[in-house]
């Protein structure tokens, strides 16, 4: 964000250069903004003001696009403006011929606004342009600009701006766009996940000139988003150009120098850049390439690279992908992680033994061979009577002897210490493992746990995901045994944040005998579940008032949800 500053306080020096006394036009194009957001009775009154403004903007359409204010009213009146308008305004953002377009498209509120003016093109087909034969002008004008990106391609996608605006264009080539770009740091939860991206129909002359915009930035192969924008865009729009892509950056990147012996691959593997453009090329690649990869860049590898800091998420994504293929070489990977599965878990890389457990559970290969493994690493594996203890210190991800305090192998010691140090990483290990189809030693280790520790469990916000998916996943008898336990624990999960939402999974899983116990035991609770912010929804989605009052009716309604659910469930089956 410094970055941008900077780049700000340059724009506004470049506008000041030039003369131009802004003052009196920031507050106009502040009324404008807020003119905006009020709406318009009709399209119409929308067409007269957009027309009004625009003819301010003309003639100083570069200028307002490098101020802070006005640039963001102009990208707001873009999208309500016409296309023939648009492509006004971007052919004097560019200048003639796209002479201007660096200083515009490579600025900090520039770049904001050449975006928003080339992404219109998604409303191109909403138009009568597309009756005719001849270029419509907003589609010239981006063409033009294209045509002035490949010109300088170099220096466009190695500028912090300048990038923007070409990932912009290799989207609206494509035909497919996401939201448009913000200042705003999206939230924790957000980062890793893709946006959302919707198609539309493009000009003929797109589809000839995203091939020739591809192999233009080819020639400058580099490790930053346009070129994993490039290939996302590509795959989706154009499969066969995505495979060229594909071939083509891989015999780049392993035709660079690197010590002998060594494949480049694995030095690019440990750059942060380039591990991001590496993932998403096996994220798309097709299984010829990814065998490729694989047998000449990877094999014997895979430990090493699983213990770097940042190799081992790629080894994550390779290890998801292989496992995705049919006939996949998930059971090599495995072979050849599973050797250091104590280094990895020491070097804290747990992501990596997530996504083994993960694959394990996906190709129902390897599953008990990942249990041993797992049982001898956490040091409780020999004696048997230590496999009653595997949950707990699955979830920590503790030894033995670190979880129970024991400096030595012996037995003798307090295995009744309360359920601690629950972590994120724990419970999506045991979350995997739950999927196997041999869990018999985390259900004795479930079982054997306290009924405080039991709501410990319910209560936390990762371990309530493990018990949901322990019980779920469960038989009917197994299920049985674990509700009994909860038995006298089910106000308390109902007056908690994750333990609420963990009996709600549990009564959508549960027999009507069950929900029968579970309701009488909250029933003269009744006050205290009303009251409290979490349990007044569990009393509502439990019916627990008709449980109360309409006894019978509440034992139809439950016995034909239960039939309901078996049914779905034999179809599924």
């Amino acid at each position: 964000m410094d970055k941008e500053k900077k780049e700000w306080k340059k724009d506004e020096k470049k506008r000041k250069h030039t003369g131009e006394n802004a003052d009196g036009d920031v507050g106009y194009f502040r009324r404008v903004d807020d003119r905006l957001k009020e709406g318009f009775e009709d399209d119409e009154m929308k067409e007269m003001f957009v027309q009004n403004v625009l003819s301010e903007v003309k003639g100083k359409a570069a200028l307002v696009a490098l101020d802070r204010t006005a640039s963001i009213t102009l990208q707001h009146l873009l999208p309500l403006s016409s296309l023939d308008q648009v492509a006004e305004v971007l052919k004097e953002l560019t200048g003639e011929a796209g002479s201007d377009v660096k200083a515009v498209a490579c600025s900090y509120c520039g770049s904001h606004v050449v975006e928003s003016a080339i992404r219109q093109m998604s409303r191109w087909s909403e138009t009568p342009e597309t009756e005719t034969e001849e270029d419509g002008p907003l589609e010239a004008q981006v063409l033009c600009l294209s045509r002035m990106v490949r010109e300088s391609s170099a220096e466009f996608i190695k500028h912090v701006h300048g990038s923007h605006v070409v990932r912009t264009l290799l989207h609206v080539m494509a035909g497919c766009i996401g939201p448009p770009r913000t200042d705003t740091q999206p939230a924790a939860k957000a980062r890793h996940v893709l946006p959302q991206l919707v198609d539309f129909d493009i000009p003929t002359s797109f589809w000839y000139e995203l091939k020739e915009l591809t192999e233009n930035l080819m020639t400058n192969v580099n490790r930053d988003a346009v070129f994993q924008t490039m290939l996302t865009v590509c795959h989706r729009k154009r499969p066969k150009l995505c495979k060229k892509l594909l071939n083509h950056i891989i015999e780049y990147l392993t035709s660079r120098s690197a010590a002998p012996g060594v494949s480049p691959l694995l030095v690019f593997l440990k750059d942060q850049a380039s591990s991001h453009l590496i993932e998403k090329v096996i994220l798309l690649s097709h299984k010829a390439l990814l065998r490729d990869i694989y047998k000449n860049h990877f094999r014997g590898q895979l430990v090493d690279l699983a213990l770097h800091p940042i190799a081992n998420f790629t080894i994550q994504r390779l290890t998801c992908d292989m496992t995705a293929q049919r006939g996949s070489l998930f059971p090599k990977l495995f072979d050849e992680l599973v050797e250091g599965v104590e280094a990895i878990l020491a070097a804290g890389h747990m992501g990596v033994i997530v996504q083994m457990a993960e694959s394990c559970a996906e190709s129902g290969e390897r599953q008990d061979e990942l249990m041993r493994c797992l049982l001898g690493a956490f040091h409780c594996a020999e004696p048997g009577s230590r496999h009653t203890s595997c949950l707990p210190l699955f979830l920590s991800l503790l030894t033995y002897e670190v979880y129970y305090h024991s400096d030595t192998a012996e037995g003798g010691i307090d295995t009744q210490a309360p359920l601690k140090s629950m972590c994120y990483h724990g419970s999506r290990l045991v979350q995997a493992l739950s999927k196997f189809k041999e869990r018999s030693l985390l259900l004795s280790s479930l079982r054997a746990l306290s009924p405080g520790d039991l709501l410990t469990l319910a209560a936390d916000s990762v371990g309530s995901h493990v018990l949901q998916a322990l019980i779920t996943t469960s038989s009917d008898k197994g299920r049985g045994k674990i509700l009994k336990r909860l038995e006298g624990q089910y106000v308390h999960m109902a007056c908690s944040r994750s333990g609420s939402r963990t009996l709600e999974a549990i009564w959508s899983s549960a027999s009507v005998t069950h929900r029968q116990i579970i309701a009488q035991e909250l029933a003269p609770s009744e006050s205290q579940l009303r009251s409290d912010q979490f349990a007044r929804h569990v009393w509502a989605k439990f019916a627990l008032s008709h449980f109360i009052h309409r006894r019978s009716h509440w034992m139809e309604i439950q016995t034909g949800e239960s039939k309901k659910r078996k049914m779905f469930s034999d179809l599924l089956e």
